[in-house]
């Protein structure tokens, strides 16, 4: 992720916030995530206001000031690219002291009055455990007891009146621009009427950018199988019958986490110039949504039932077509399916998704005769593999593995 949107804030100007308060929803490239604040204090300006597009990782949303503090006449300091991440910024700072280097150090209102409090004249000295480098006052009390049991007489220390300290705005170490670019309107039409120009969403911006690495920098090599399903289309109807609602992707999900078992090697990573075999199968099950498409995971799949797979890529779909999916339930993964039967379409050819080392595409299943004269259907499946890591012979025996337990689905039962 390198930008968001704002969509919604939870809290207006002048409001209290206390620590666990649910600041702002981000749209993300991939879903919609709530902000969640860990300091106290007020919200004193709001600089992204909702439905704020492309504002880049690191630009400051918003100002607080400690309690009790004139909250609207709060100076707004200027916008810095130095954090890596969208942050709130507490006014007043500090203005380092002699000697101190002059990177900007990001504190909360709570922690900054904790550390006057106990005359601690260097932010950085005290060890940060907040999102991307933040001093908060848990680290602050964490380190007063620290040096307390070394260093420091507290209550001496509590005398000490705080150092005098000049509040100036907070500045960046190199001037930037406005992190907010210019958004065209969703759609333009030209005057001509030969086209219309439509913004892209950032889950697409994203997905060309990962798909086109993808494509250039991994070698990808491919094989295909057909399996007859007429069991597995027999044991779905048995399911239904039984009352219990399983799709042949079901089954294709439950198939792939067996054969990914049995040849491990396909069930990996590429990390660097190494193979990591992952130690689950956790598998990424492609859906499609109107921002375009993300791949929620099946964590554990080779060790769930038919119906238990069926009821989470049911409700993983719902949500991420809500755009509700948390981080968790869509990064990593180490395989994909893609399966674009029910669309008609017999076979494709699908890209792999880093850093994982193969994807399964499905195409749709086709009425054919076999061998014996008799009409079978048939389902061709292809495998999109990563030559670095898997060679023709592991990406055959997977697709063996998995040709055995769709023609002969009863191995699932087991």
């Amino acid at each position: 992720m390198t930008e968001g949107t704002i969509v919604k804030w939870h809290k207006k100007e002048g409001d209290p916030i206390s620590p666990g308060d649910m600041l702002c929803d981000i749209q993300t490239d991939k879903a919609v995530i709530t902000f969640d604040i860990e300091e106290e204090g007020i919200l004193a300006k709001i600089l992204k206001a909702e439905n704020s597009k492309n504002v880049k990782i690191g630009s400051m949303i918003a100002v607080m000031v400690e309690e009790g503090e004139d909250w609207q006449n709060a100076e707004i300091p200027e916008s810095s690219e130095s954090s890596s991440e969208a942050s709130t910024s507490s006014e007043p700072s500090s203005a380092p002291s002699a000697g101190e280097p002059t990177a900007r150090i990001r504190m909360s209102p709570a922690a900054r009055k904790m550390m006057e409090e106990y005359n601690i004249s260097s932010p950085q000295t005290v060890p940060a455990t907040g999102p991307h480098g933040m001093v908060n006052k848990g680290d602050v009390l964490k380190y007063i007891q620290t040096q307390h049991l070394t260093k420091i007489d507290l209550r001496k220390a509590a005398q000490v009146p705080p150092s005098p300290q000049k509040s100036t705005p907070t500045t960046p170490s190199t001037p930037t621009s406005s992190p907010v670019t210019r958004v065209p309107p969703s759609i333009t039409v030209s005057p001509e009427g030969g086209y219309q120009d439509i913004e892209t969403t950032n889950m697409r911006r994203v997905i060309a950018k990962r798909l086109t690495e993808s494509k250039t920098m991994i070698p990808h090599s491919y094989v295909s199988i057909e399996c007859k399903v007429d069991a597995a289309m027999k044991l779905r109807k048995k399911f239904i019958a039984s009352g219990t609602k399983i799709s042949m992707n079901d089954i294709i999900v439950k198939a792939a986490g067996y054969s990914l078992q049995r040849v491990q090697k396909v069930n990996s990573h590429w990390s660097g110039d190494s193979i990591q075999i992952q130690p689950t199968v956790d598998i990424s099950v492609a859906v499609a949504t109107d921002s375009g498409l993300i791949t929620p995971i099946v964590r554990n799949a080779a060790e769930l039932s038919l119906s238990q797979i069926s009821s989470t890529t049911k409700a993983l779909a719902v949500k991420a077509r809500d755009g509700k999916l948390q981080p968790q339930e869509f990064q990593g993964g180490s395989f994909t399916i893609s399966n674009l039967g029910m669309f008609g379409i017999g076979e494709f050819s699908a890209i792999i998704n880093p850093p994982q080392t193969a994807v399964l595409a499905v195409g749709t299943s086709v009425l054919k005769p076999s061998a014996e004269g008799k009409p079978c259907s048939y389902l061709t499946v292809k495998m999109s593999y990563d030559s670095r890591a898997i060679d023709e012979t592991e990406a055959s025996q997977f697709l063996e593995k998995f040709q055995q337990v769709m023609e002969n689905p009863s191995l699932l039962m087991v």
